[in-house]
């Protein structure tokens, strides 16, 4: 086995797992909470700068333990101020990571899985395959880079970068417990949101265990459309979606779920299905985003355009629902939603079949999606 293999990264640990290791060495929990402090609010990972850690301590760790993060080797900043940084991780895989600022608001979106399996038909994650989950360290790492970077905890972290977070659950529960914890990002639950394509199952999990936001991708009011654009909805259509979101939300009456929805020129833009989400989303309480298209070589979708975005808002907005036409940030530099790629050397086959049907190069592949 590899030395990797053998140490145990101390950034997949939570506080308490911190203090279990600390205790199973001998030595007293609250130096397991120190230690815990010094990674993620000083982002500190050398051991001897952790100067309240006993000697002892200090020394025994190395022998069992490291502190691996994933590592920034390309950083591309757009001139709207969002950052997007390309983490390399021990395996060679890439991810991207995106920071986007706005006034004191400092958000970090964050992948949970090296590509994405969903095959969503027009983001550009899901062209590159999937290879596999990310660790808790990995996802962790991403902001403990960003908040290096800036000098500063950001202040609002989204699940929502590569990846089905609800398809690595335990590792994106985790790793969202560590950025809620007051000895490391002190993130409230309203400040950290998990946005998923509609794992039913895992709603109703995460329900359970976490109080984070909810996103979901939802992008169509009907299941044929659904179908085609998100096709997890075959296995969890929108009948067993909606009760389960709608359940995620009920214990306060001050929270929605935040309904992501691309708008995809005369796909699903028209006042037809403007209609059918006003009656899809009754009795559920709800704040739409709707996000302008934002293209990536290789796709044949188009951008609805924004007078037909705000009159689909406006019709939303008359019916009582929250809606919001996002602002796009970050598309000259690919970092916008749905453009994350990294590198994928993807397990799925799924690019290799598009190659070999269309005769292309990877990242200028046409697959025609079904009106």
């Amino acid at each position: 086995m590899t030395a990797i293999e053998t140490k145990t990264n101390l950034l997949d640990l939570d506080l308490a797992d911190c203090e279990a290791l600390v205790v199973g060495l001998g030595f007293k929990a609250f130096h397991g909470r120190n230690l815990f402090k010094w990674m993620h609010k000083h982002g500190v990972v050398d051991y001897d700068a952790m100067s309240d850690l006993p000697k002892s301590l200090r020394l025994v760790l190395p022998e069992t333990t490291e502190m691996r993060l994933p590592r920034i080797i390309e950083e591309h900043p757009s001139s709207d101020g969002t950052n997007k940084w390309v983490m390399e991780l021990h395996d060679g895989q890439r991810i991207e990571t995106v920071f986007i600022p706005e006034g004191k608001r400092s958000t970090i979106c964050v992948s949970s899985q090296v590509g994405c399996a969903l095959n969503c038909s027009f983001c550009a994650t899901a062209r590159q395959g999937f290879n596999r989950n990310l660790s808790v360290s990995e996802i962790i790492g991403q902001v403990w880079q960003a908040a290096r970077r800036l000098d500063r905890s950001p202040t609002n972290v989204v699940m929502m970068g590569m990846g089905e977070p609800l398809a690595n659950f335990e590792a994106v529960v985790k790793a969202m417990e560590i950025m809620q914890d007051d000895l490391a990002y002190m993130l409230a639950k309203q400040r950290v949101t998990l946005s998923t394509s509609g794992i039913v199952p895992n709603i109703h999990r995460l329900r359970e265990v976490s109080d984070v936001s909810l996103a979901v991708s939802l992008h169509a009011p009907n299941d044929a459309l659904r179908d085609e654009l998100v096709p997890i909805n075959r296995k969890y259509p929108l009948a067993e979606l909606l009760p389960a979101c709608k359940q995620y939300v009920a214990n306060d009456k001050r929270r929605k779920v935040t309904w992501e929805y691309v708008m995809l020129d005369g796909v699903n833009d028209s006042p037809t299905h403007a209609k059918q989400l006003i009656r899809l989303l009754e009795g559920v309480p709800s704040k739409v985003n709707l996000i302008p298209f934002n293209p990536f070589a290789g796709s044949d979708f188009g951008t609805s355009p924004l007078e037909r975005i705000e009159v689909f808002r406006a019709r939303l907005a008359r019916s009582g629902i929250f809606a919001m036409t996002r602002k796009t940030r970050g598309d000259e530099i690919s970092a916008a939603c749905g453009q994350l790629v990294g590198r994928v050397e993807d397990r799925t086959g799924r690019l290799g079949r598009v190659r070999v049907e269309t005769n292309e190069p990877v990242g200028l592949i046409k697959r025609v999606a079904s009106r």
